[in-house]
């Protein structure tokens, strides 16, 4: 997998890697801190702090990255991701002098504003660093690891500081990872995310800021496949909400253990992802998006109820680390396609926007999740939190079957109804993505589309790797609709 590295643009994605490791280990370090800062201040009433705290959170995500990804063809990528890494410096370096909970709200807000504007860029930056869709494959699985050092080695690393110093040094760890990420990526010379399309134009929409900040999630909702995955993203923040909001009350409140079994027992989370996230790229290769990611949603329920069963009785430390490493392994075998599948459903100018939409639209469904983990587990226990969250889990999973069709071809045969025979998208050949996962011979994700056009009664019939933009505002509802 890390044969990702030396390519032709390799110090640029190396740069672009080490500015991403470096900030999550310092957001790693955070997650450790605030816990055990909403302990301090709330004490039993911790989870209903952090819920409400990862709530804000997700507000800032929902709300800020749309507005972000209609801005991108006004600011360079790198000023901004540079710019978003300096207020989350500041930020963190301020969380240490928090005495009121209150004041957790109002920085964890402007701390994640921060991100959901440099989240998307990043990801959006990514394809066009990385052209080739075996390559961006390895990719995707290098930055799932990079998150999971967020939940194993930075664990590891707050348990080990702890020994040496109070939490909230921690933050100031956040606060250098920040520092170094905005000084990789002002190294690096960045290729423009996309910015042409089919026909050499736009692909998406050419209006206002709010017109191309609701395309992307137009893109999702007529999209059977990033539907499916919205519902994925669901049964996984279920998961990661039980992970990240409860296990400070399991461990320290219910199993009497110390700040270090916090981390480890976050640890175990992060272990199951990143075992996960070593093995997907080869396993990509042999099989498509789909038979790795339903089965793994499918995977969380299970996991939820075995939980429930195995604690009816009580706290069980074996139980916690077995499950959090089941929930582990299968949120990172659903997350970590992801970037495929939205790659194969826009057109090069509107990956930033759809980027954005995953990252707003998943954290949405953080949105629900948090809040319901954290004030459950304060006000009826973590049990039911457990079962809500698994039931809530099981109707993602079951939605996702149910809406991504089991033939997902990416070529599909439409007709264009509204279109002079002249038109350019009927009389050039188009060089469009193809689908890796049946690809796996390729070094590069282009082909060229050899089909006819051919007269019918609705217009004029041709086939391509399908993907919704202004000349294809629907999905085909058959092998042969009109758009």
């Amino acid at each position: 997998m890390l044969s990702v590295l030396p390519l032709p643009r390799e110090r640029v994605y190396r740069r672009l890697f080490a500015a991403q490791v470096v900030a999550l280990v310092g957001t790693g370090l955070a997650t450790v801190a605030l816990s055990l800062l909403a302990y301090d201040l709330a004490g039993a009433d911790a989870s209903a702090v952090l819920g409400t705290a990862l709530a804000i959170k997700m507000v800032a995500y929902v709300a800020i990255a749309p507005v972000v990804s209609a801005l991108a063809d006004r600011i360079p990528g790198r000023t901004l991701m540079v710019a978003m890494d300096l207020v989350r410096a500041v930020v963190a370096v301020t969380l240490p002098f928090v005495t009121q909970v209150w004041q957790i709200y109002v920085l964890i807000f402007l701390l994640q504003a921060a991100s959901a504007a440099f989240t998307p860029t990043f990801q959006a930056t990514i394809p066009a660093v990385l052209p080739a869709e075996r390559d961006y494959t390895r990719a995707l699985s290098l930055s799932r690891l990079a998150y999971d050092l967020e939940t194993l080695l930075s664990p590891a690393l707050a348990a080990a500081l702890l020994y040496v110093v109070t939490f909230n040094w921690l933050f100031v760890g956040t606060a250098g990872g920040f520092m170094a990420s905005a000084a990789l990526v002002m190294s690096c010379v960045l290729p423009r995310a996309g910015t042409r399309g089919r026909d050499g134009e736009h692909s998406g929409v050419r209006q206002g800021a709010f017109a191309k900040a609701a395309f992307g999630i137009r893109l999702f909702w007529a999209t059977p496949r990033l539907r499916a995955l919205l519902a994925l993203d669901l049964a996984v923040a279920a998961a990661g909400a039980m992970v990240i909001v409860n296990t400070v009350v399991l461990v320290r409140g219910q199993l009497g253990g110390t700040a270090g079994q916090v981390s480890l027992a976050l640890g175990a989370y992060g272990a199951g992802s990143m075992l996960v996230a070593l093995s997907l790229p080869r396993v990509l290769e042999r099989v498509g998006d789909r038979a790795v990611m339903l089965p793994a949603a499918l995977a969380l329920p299970a996991a939820f109820a075995a939980y429930g069963i195995l604690t009816a009785a009580g706290p069980s430390w074996p139980a916690l680390l077995g499950t959090w490493f089941a929930f582990g392994a299968a949120c990172s075998a659903v997350l970590t396609p992801a970037g495929r599948l939205i790659r194969r459903s826009a057109g090069p100018a509107d990956l930033p926007a759809a980027f954005a939409a995953q990252f707003s639209l998943a954290h949405a469904c953080w949105l629900l999740t948090y809040p319901l983990a954290g004030w459950l587990a304060a006000s009826a226990g973590t049990a039911a939190a457990c079962w809500a969250l698994g039931a809530l889990a099981l109707v993602g999973a079951l939605t996702a079957v149910r809406v991504w069709p089991a033939r997902d071809d990416s070529r599909l045969a439409h007709d264009h109804s509204g279109l002079p025979p002249d038109h350019p998208h009927l009389t050039e050949t188009h060089a469009t993505a193809t689908d890796a996962a049946a690809d796996t011979a390729a070094d590069t994700a282009m082909t060229t589309n050899p089909t006819p056009v051919t007269a019918t009664a609705h217009g004029y019939r041709h086939s391509h790797d399908y993907v919704i933009d202004h000349l294809h505002p629907h999905w085909p509802r058959s092998r042969q609709s009109p758009c």
